[in-house]
């Protein structure tokens, strides 16, 4: 987002922060409370935590959205980011090339540290591809080269020859059901990234893959870009000079439509997030869609903010966020101040230490949100 105030768009601030909120404060602390409390499977609390899983393989839960929704928003970004080099008031020389690739290399080396293993400075338990920093990078730079280089029509034909070549590659592989374990992507991931693949593990001098490991990420990629590319023309939408009813309307169309879609296609190919199948691409991204649409009526039309302007200290670092949440602990400091509470609380003492350091990723936030300190990649 270009650092013009005018220009930013604050629905879609909030909206990051909300996805890295929930990511990083909201559902850690949920997911130990009803750990706690451990209601049955089959009441409403139950029906709730189930929520704040992954889903195994088939299906879609509130947790599954946050991964698809950070690579939508940063394609969002791009219309109003790249605009300049689009309309040509900068030139798209060596200098645009060496912007993308360094967020792609931020990203990915990020990536690698939360999720990759690399500072444990050990090749036999790194892990080069297995993170959604990763897919963002690998998505932004395709969208962001095919906005600034080609035209919008251009643009759709490659994206969706990016997805159709992802259906296809299943379907001639006869892979269409997703089968668990054997089907064409974790095939392809195990050629191609062999041990360097997340879920493998260095025991006793040999590689031994994870067996409940079945993530995806080299064929995945394909539909990474289609996510991206749904963020951008979202960005499309929200950069139009029509009324502010028009562009909602445009993204709520777009939402219902996408849904429709994913699920029309689910029969044919399920909606498995761990693979992004065409079905879950489609259908989550009408969930983006639709979620950029209430963000966008609330904060930027109605204009009602107040008690939700502390999602900015998320949205407008939201690499920091993501950094702390998912790598940083703090459980040291925590314990060293309230270990004294575990008598009193018994387990509810995970539920008091894992706000506590929701607490302090959020004091840490706020602060460089005050110094206006923002880091991007």
């Amino acid at each position: 987002m270009p650092n013009d105030s005018s220009k930013r768009l604050l629905s879609l601030d909030l909206l990051r922060g909300f996805d890295m909120a929930c990511l990083v404060l909201i559902c850690p602390v949920l997911i130990r409370i009803f750990y706690v409390i451990n209601p049955g499977q089959d009441s409403f609390l139950g029906g709730i935590a189930v929520q704040l899983d992954h889903t195994p393989w088939e299906g879609f839960t509130f947790m599954d959205i946050i991964m698809p929704l950070f690579l939508f928003m940063s394609g969002i970004t791009i219309p109003f980011a790249m605009s300049k080099y689009k309309k040509g008031t900068l030139e798209a020389d060596h200098r645009f090339f060496l912007r993308i690739l360094k967020r792609v290399a931020v990203l990915w080396i990020v990536g690698m540290v939360v999720q990759g293993n690399l500072l444990a400075f050990d090749i036999h338990t790194l892990k080069l591809f297995s993170n959604t920093l990763q897919s963002i990078a690998v998505g932004y730079a395709a969208v962001a080269v095919l906005y600034v280089f080609t035209s919008l029509r251009t643009q759709l034909v490659i994206v969706a020859l990016c997805f159709l070549a992802f259906f296809v590659v299943f379907a001639v592989s006869g892979d269409l059901s997703c089968p668990i374990g054997t089907n064409v992507a974790e095939r392809i991931d195990r050629a191609v990234l062999g041990h360097f693949q997340d879920g493998v593990s260095w025991t006793g001098g040999h590689y031994v893959p994870g067996a409940d490991y079945h993530y995806t990420w080299i064929l995945s990629s394909l539909n990474f870009i289609v996510t991206v590319y749904l963020g951008c023309l979202a960005g499309y939408i929200l950069k139009d000079e029509g009324s502010q009813t028009a562009k909602l309307r445009k993204l709520l169309l777009w939402g219902v439509v996408m849904i429709a879609a994913g699920l029309a296609l689910s029969p044919l190919m399920p909606i498995v997030k761990r693979l992004w199948t065409s079905s879950m691409t489609l259908f989550s991204g009408g969930l983006c869609f639709l979620l950029m649409a209430l963000f966008y009526y609330v904060f930027d039309m109605l204009h009602c903010t107040k008690g939700f302007m502390w999602l900015r200290f998320y949205g407008m670092n939201s690499l920091v966020a993501y950094f702390l949440g998912e790598y940083v602990r703090f459980d040291s400091l925590i314990d060293s101040f309230l270990f004294g509470f575990k008598q009193w609380v018994g387990d509810g003492y995970i539920i008091l230490s894992s706000a506590a350091n929701g607490a302090i990723i959020f004091g840490i936030l706020m602060l460089m949100f005050r110094l206006k300190v923002f880091v991007k990649a």
